[in-house]
C-alpha cells in the first residue's frame, strides 16, 4: 500500500499533525510506503515561499488582515478564487500522484484537499482521499470537493455534526481528534523533571509560551507574563519564548526586575514540551490546534492569550464555552482575572476535569484504524508490527 501525506507551511500545526500520522504508520505497518509531502512547495516554491511569508507578516504585523482573509475565504469572491488557483496548481501535483500511484492520500491543509479532489473528479486520480481538520472550528474552504472525499477527521462531535448539517454522508465524518505526538501519550519521571529544572514539587507550575518566532501580541504577552510574575508569588513558571531573542530578553529583565529567579524558568527553545506539561498546572498559551490538542492530552487547563483573528479566535471561543479556558483579551484586567482563577481553587480542578471529556489520547492511532486496518481487514490484507 502506497500513502501520500500532504501538509503546507501555513503554521506549525500542519505539519505536526502530518507527522504524527507518518510516524505511527512508518512505526506500526509492514509492506508500506509512507511519504510526507510539502504539497504547496511541490506545485510551485515560489508561490509556496512568497504566500507563506505573507501568512508569518501578517500573523506578526496585522493578524486581523488574516482574520478578514479568513472570513472572506469562508463564502464569496474570495473562497472562489482560492478554489479557482488551487485547481490551477493540481495540473502540476498531478505529474507526482502519476509518478508515485499512491493507494492513499491524506492531507492536514485544505490546499492538499482541494487539489486532489479536483483531479478524483476529473478522473485523472483514483485513490482514497482522506482529509484532517487541524483545528476545534470548522472552515468551508476544508469541505471544497467533499463529493470526492472519503475521510474527514475532526477535533469534536460539534464539528462532525456541522459537516453533516453541510450534506457530507455520515459515513466518512469522524471525530477522533486532531493528531497527537506519541511523546504525550509516555509516562514521565516527575520528580527527576523537577529535579532536573531545581522546581519544587510541591508548588504549582504555570507553563507560559509567549508565542515563539511570531512573537503575536509582543507587548501585551509581556504585560500579561509580567501579571502572573507579580500575582503567582508562591507558584513556580516555565516560559517559553520560542525563537524569539526579543522575547527571552523581555522576560529575564521581568524576573529579574521581580527577583524570581530561583522560581521562574524562561527558555528561548525546547524540545522538551511533553516533559514540562507533565508537571504542570495550567498552560497560558495561543489556541493553536496543535498545542490545544497538545494541553487536553495533558489534562490542562488553558489561559489563552493573543489568538490569531479567525480559526484561533474560534477555538479560544470553544475552549472557553467548554469551560477548559479562560480567554484574556485585549482589555481584561490580568490581576482580575488571576485573582478570579487562583482564589477558587475548585474552578482549576473543574477546568481540568472538563478537559478529559475533549482529550482524544489516541486519536493519530484511530485515524490510521480507520484508513489502514479496516479496509485491509476487508480486503484480507492486514500485516501489524505489534
Amino acid at each position: 500500500m502506497k500513502i501520500l501525506i500532504f501538509y503546507a507551511s501555513y503554521g506549525g500545526g500542519h505539519l505536526n499533525a502530518a507527522k504524527s500520522i507518518h510516524e505511527y504508520l512508518k512505526d506500526s505497518y509492514k509492506n508500506m510506503e509512507v511519504e510526507l509531502i510539502d504539497c504547496m512547495k511541490y506545485v510551485n516554491k515560489t508561490i509556496e515561499k512568497v504566500t507563506t511569508k505573507a501568512y508569518n507578516e501578517m500573523a506578526k504585523k496585522a493578524p486581523w488582515a488574516w482574520g478578514r482573509i479568513y472570513s472572506d475565504s469562508q463564502k464569496g469572491p474570495l473562497a472562489h478564487i482560492t478554489s479557482r488557483s488551487n485547481k490551477f496548481m493540481a495540473i502540476k501535483l498531478l505529474k507526482l500522484l502519476r509518478e508515485k500511484q499512491p493507494d492513499l492520500i491524506i492531507s492536514t491543509h485544505p490546499f492538499g484537499s482541494q487539489m486532489c479532489s479536483y483531479l478524483k473528479r476529473k478522473g485523472k486520480i483514483h485513490a482514497k482521499i482522506a482529509t484532517i481538520m487541524t483545528d476545534f472550528a470548522p472552515h468551508d474552504q476544508w469541505l471544497v470537493g467533499s463529493d470526492f472525499t472519503d475521510y474527514y477527521f475532526v477535533a469534536h462531535d460539534k464539528m462532525k455534526n456541522y459537516l453533516l448539517s453541510k450534506g457530507i454522508a455520515k459515513e466518512k465524518v469522524f471525530a477522533t481528534g486532531i493528531p497527537l505526538s506519541s511523546k504525550f501519550l509516555k509516562t514521565y519521571d516527575k520528580e527527576a523533571i523537577y529535579e532536573e529544572l531545581h522546581l519544587n514539587p510541591k508548588k504549582k507550575t504555570i507553563l507560559f509560551f509567549g508565542g515563539g518566532e511570531f512573537g503575536l501580541g509582543k507587548t501585551r504577552t509581556i504585560e500579561i507574563f509580567e501579571g502572573f510574575v507579580q500575582y503567582c508569588t508562591d507558584m513556580q513558571i516555565i516560559a517559553i519564548a520560542g525563537k524569539n531573542e526579543k522575547m527571552k530578553i523581555a522576560f529575564e529583565k521581568i524576573v529579574s526586575k521581580y527577583d524570581r529567579k530561583d522560581s521562574i524558568l524562561v527558555f528561548e527553545y525546547t524540545s522538551q514540551v511533553p516533559e514540562f506539561m507533565s508537571i504542570s498546572d495550567l498552560v497560558v498559551t495561543k489556541p493553536g490546534g496543535l498545542t490545544t490538542t497538545e494541553s487536553l492530552a495533558s489534562h490542562l487547563p488553558m489561559v489563552i492569550i493573543n489568538p490569531i483573528p479567525g480559526q484561533e479566535e474560534e477555538n479560544a471561543e470553544f475552549l472557553e464555552n467548554n469551560g477548559i479556558a479562560i480567554w484574556i483579551k485585549k482589555d481584561d484586567n490580568v490581576t482580575e482575572i488571576l485573582e478570579n482563577l487562583f482564589s477558587h481553587p475548585d474552578k482549576l480542578e473543574n477546568m481540568k476535569e472538563n478537559t478529559q471529556k475533549l482529550a482524544k489520547l489516541h486519536s493519530t492511532k484511530n485515524i490510521c484504524d480507520i484508513l489502514v486496518i479496516i479496509p485491509r481487514l476487508s480486503r484480507g490484507l492486514f500485516t501489524h508490527n505489534a
